[in-house]
């Protein structure tokens, strides 16, 4: 009995070896995208980091490939069709589907059960990272994002004796009041993009995207054409695009507009302490947009134990917090959120008020025609009254899931 116990031992000694022996003096590959030298070069130092520092003999080697314009997605998925493509990347959401429908990803639901930092990300990013993967699995891992949150200027509140609105019905009394000498209460973007901010009326009546003939989602979009028609918006406002929308805040045109955390730094240079945030409220539901950049495993991976190791460490380690500090991201892991830097930039703690309501359209075949023209073109009829709200989200629920 002793030699077969000690047989045991030893053949499990030996396993155990092999499996660690596996995770030795292996390579993986990263590409990624950097908007700008200098996160390019953040990236790399990170890079260096982890592999001075994961004591598993893992190293990554990171290659940046150009954004081009979202044609990022394309590169990637022309590389790994063809069998050439890394082991792990950097991603954003919506390339997710066409991925998932060729095989390409690695489903990371065996990593993520016994990893100790599964419940420091919020339960509703880990449902957005199902979602776009088909509902059950998740190939994605949560990296950072940008939340759309309501900038305002507080002196134009003060004057008209309002604060911050906590409710919907605040907010939308509040763009009435601030409606005066010459200064309109909200910075409506009625171009493309600006189906994001409009989602926000959307779910504050109780409506959603999947229904979007629900009574409650067609009262969100009214609400959206009466704050056009009554005058508390520019007049420009269906085709006002993102550089209006910011241009109209900072001259001073409107008291309030809404966009992320990319564009605090400007507001502050313009009006110094006389700029701030909330967080778009809600009645019956509250949603706002998220922008995102996440990290995948591709299914070709060899050494996926240890690409999820570096997956992990940009989820919810030294890169989150370093990658968050630099490009002024919103982290994802509680801990880096909680981190004094992080709480105590204002606009960031909005930011972070807000990803809990956090989320995106729906990823599907017909969404970029949607977003780029079938959203704006039909929006900007209901604003001018060329047709109802009624037959507006006919029109937007039809070509969305056609």
């Amino acid at each position: 009995m002793k030699k077969i116990l000690g047989a045991l031992v030893a053949l499990v000694m030996m396993l155990s070896m092999a499996s660690f022996a596996y995770a030795q003096d292996v390579t993986i590959t990263y590409w990624f995208w950097a908007d700008n030298d200098a996160y390019a070069a953040t990236m790399q130092e990170m890079i260096a980091d982890f592999n001075a520092t994961n004591g598993k003999g893992i190293t990554v080697v990171g290659e940046q490939i150009p954004w081009d314009g979202g044609g990022y997605s394309n590169t990637v998925f022309t590389a790994a069709m063809g069998g050439g493509g890394p082991d792990v990347a950097s991603w954003k959401l919506t390339a997710t589907p066409s991925f998932v429908a060729n095989d390409l990803l690695a489903p990371l639901d065996d990593y993520l059960k016994d990893w100790e930092g599964y419940n420091e990300i919020e339960s509703t990013l880990w449902d957005v990272m199902r979602q776009v993967g088909g509902g059950e699995k998740v190939y994605v891992m949560p990296w950072n994002t940008q939340v759309l949150y309501v900038y305002y200027r507080p002196s134009m509140f003060a004057a008209a004796g309002l604060s911050a609105p906590t409710t919907y019905a605040e907010f939308l009394d509040a763009c009435a009041k601030l409606t005066k000498d010459g200064v309109y209460g909200f910075g409506m973007r009625g171009a493309k993009g600006g189906q994001e901010p409009w989602g926000s009326f959307i779910y504050a009546r109780g409506g959603n995207f999947t229904d979007l003939t629900s009574p409650q989602a067609v009262q969100g979009m009214q609400d959206f054409i009466d704050l056009f028609q009554k005058g508390y918006t520019p007049s420009t406002a269906p085709s006002d695009g993102f550089s209006q929308i910011i241009d109209n805040f900072k001259s001073g045109l409107t008291a309030m507009t809404v966009h992320h955390i990319g564009s605090y730094a400007g507001m502050v240079e313009a009006f110094g302490e006389d700029v701030g945030a909330f967080v778009f409220p809600g009645d019956v539901g509250q949603w706002t947009s998220m922008g995102d950049t996440e990290n995948v495993m591709f299914a070709s991976c060899a050494n996926k134990e240890a690409a999820f190791e570096w997956l992990a460490y940009l989820a919810t380690g030294k890169g989150q917090e370093t990658w968050c500090k630099v490009t002024g991201n919103v982290p994802v892991a509680a801990s880096i959120k909680a981190l004094d830097e992080f709480q105590s930039n204002p606009f960031m703690k909005v930011s972070i008020e807000g990803a809990p309501f956090a989320g995106i359209l729906p990823v599907l075949d017909t969404t970029t025609e949607w977003i780029n023209s079938v959203w704006p073109n039909t929006v900007q009829q209901a604003l001018l009254g060329e047709i109802t709200a009624q037959e507006c989200m006919e029109t937007l629920q039809a070509e969305l899931y056609k």
